[in-house]
């Protein structure tokens, strides 16, 4: 009975780490989408070559970042088929959120003087423009897909060892390309944005996402340490 119960207990709380990490990886996602219409400026103490002394990025960069961390967390518990089928249903979730925003925005609704929100700027926030969305999406199906590639590939290379360096080498990598993709395509073809200025925003962007790669190291460990404890992890690997 003990035995079945724990056996039990067990099955839950792996469930609950898979669950747990596709959500998180999901909603960062669709938050990234949601937030991408704001621009964000940090300062800095300091100025940097070609980004100055202001890092200037959108603000899906936040949320963004999170999703590089669930993919991680899932691609080093559960390998990187499984984490491959998470990273291309978020890209198909992409146009189901697409279709539910655009679909709420032309439905019949009370007029503007009934409405608890201006219609326009409802419009304008969640309808995102053609040259975001197609950097947006161009972006993600890249980088992401890049993400697993090189942590599985940094994985065999160090015999499953090194958790800290596939991590931030994956996470390094595909932000970049992500940071490449999203901004050419959204700024320099779409908007004619001069190369210069495109290359500032590059660089800002990606430092800030570099840094959040670093940073979120100690939690990678801390998740991937409480699964295998709890003993949900199907296939134990060393990482130290």
């Amino acid at each position: 009975m003990n035995g079945r119960g724990d056996s039990t207990m067990t099955s839950e709380r792996s469930e609950a780490v898979r669950v747990g990490l596709v959500a998180l990886f999901v909603t960062a996602l669709v938050t990234s989408q949601v937030t991408a219409s704001k621009l964000l400026a940090f300062s800095l103490p300091f100025s940097l070559p070609l980004a100055g002394s202001t890092l200037v990025l959108p603000g899906a960069a936040l949320a963004y970042a999170l999703t590089f961390f669930a993919s991680d967390c899932y691609a080093e518990l559960y390998g990187r088929r499984a984490a491959t089928v998470v990273v291309n249903v978020g890209f198909a979730m992409n146009f189901v959120l697409l279709a539910l925003v655009w679909s709420t925005i032309f439905a019949p609704g009370l007029p503007q003087a009934a409405q608890p929100v201006d219609l326009a700027a409802f419009r304008n926030v969640l309808g995102a423009s053609t040259a975001i969305v197609v950097a947006s999406l161009s972006a993600y199906v890249v980088s992401q897909n890049w993400d697993v590639f090189v942590f599985h590939w940094l994985r065999d290379r160090t015999d499953g060892e090194k958790l800290w360096l596939r991590n931030i080498g994956s996470t390094a990598t595909s932000q970049l390309l992500d940071t490449v993709i999203f901004v050419g395509v959204g700024f320099i073809l779409f908007q004619g944005v001069p190369p210069a200025e495109a290359l500032a925003l590059i660089v800002g962007q990606y430092l800030l996402k570099l840094a959040i790669a670093v940073l979120d190291t100690p939690f990678v460990y801390a998740v991937v340490g409480f699964a295998r404890r709890n003993d949900v992890a199907p296939t134990p690997a060393r990482a130290d």
